[in-house]
């Protein structure tokens, strides 16, 4: 009785990843902790049929795939449902790579050997609409893309933010607080956080580094 009333609605986790031994692994540690896994699939097509029949809070997904590009199996999964938390989990940590992850709909990424703890903490921020992103892939993932050649008018037209705005979320997705933040900017602490909330607010974010993930995802950091 008392375990029904700690987990009244387990979060359901499809697990998509080519090796089984990596699938056995995460669902020794999900189901540990009262996660539901309620399917698991090798391939990209199987992820994809998985994720119809199966309607999963939450998908963790690796990008490489034997039959589908796991960027491409991950936009179809929006597809299929947009609210559809999609959770990337892979060795791969090029920014360009976090970058289309991103762009494509991915709630979080993550390398392979985060610890269990990081692991359900980041389920669990996705399955509740925030976004997950280490903050060294964060910085990396930023860089990158002030280095790209990128048509000027990008995101220019439909960009919430203003400039400052701007400038205050590439602060803090290098890892910045609010009292660096002043610092560099020459504001009090008040100052920061009121024009950090003005921009959660425009982006619909619930904290910091959802609003950093988010302001990539439209390409108005770029």
């Amino acid at each position: 009785m008392a375990s029904s009333l700690r987990h009244p609605d387990p979060t359901r986790v499809l697990l998509v990843d080519d090796h089984p031994m990596v699938r056995e692994g995460l669902r020794g540690m999900l189901e540990a902790a009262d996660v539901e896994v309620v399917a698991e699939a090798g391939t990209g097509e199987e992820a994809l049929r998985a994720a119809a029949a199966h309607a999963p809070d939450v998908v963790l997904l690796d990008l490489e795939l034997p039959d589908l590009d796991g960027l491409t199996v991950l936009r179809r999964l929006k597809a299929i449902e947009k609210r559809l938390a999609v959770l990337v989990v892979t060795m791969h940590d090029d920014p360009a790579l976090v970058r289309q992850a991103v762009e494509s709909g991915a709630s979080g990424y993550v390398l392979k050997g985060i610890s269990r703890r990081e692991l359900l903490a980041s389920l669990e921020a996705v399955r509740h609409g925030g976004s997950v992103l280490d903050p060294s892939l964060l910085r990396a993932t930023l860089a990158d893309g002030a280095s790209e050649s990128r048509p000027a008018s990008r995101g220019d037209r439909d960009n919430p933010l203003s400039s400052i705005e701007q400038e205050m979320l590439r602060l803090v997705a290098q890892g910045l607080t609010n009292r660096e933040i002043g610092v560099r900017l020459r504001w009090s602490v008040g100052t920061v956080k009121k024009y950090l909330q003005r921009a959660l607010e425009k982006l619909g974010a619930s904290d910091r580094t959802q609003a950093a993930v988010e302001a990539i995802r439209r390409g108005l950091l770029s």
